[in-house]
């Protein structure tokens, strides 16, 4: 039961930030797009590695990786 909340709130995480940056609400280094992305990723990651997906886990880890990319990326545009 709860393997199935964490990934539906994970997957929620990932299209609501997908979705407002489509919306033109906020830019890939707003730092809630990253968070969501890297928080929902993260959270699918952590399903995957318990149903033993590893296409799932690469595609979760790495979207999660991209994210802290941005991350630092956004924290180089401010300085």
């Amino acid at each position: 039961m709860w393997l199935q909340v964490m990934s539906v709130v994970g997957a929620l995480m990932v299209l609501l930030a997908y979705g407002l940056n489509q919306g033109g609400i906020w830019r890939e280094l707003h730092a809630g797009y990253l968070t969501l992305n890297i928080v929902g990723s993260l959270l699918l990651g952590v399903v995957a590695i318990v149903d033993q997906r590893a296409g799932f886990i690469l595609l979760e880890f790495a979207w999660a990786g991209l994210g802290l990319v941005g991350v630092a990326r956004a924290i180089r545009s401010r300085q």
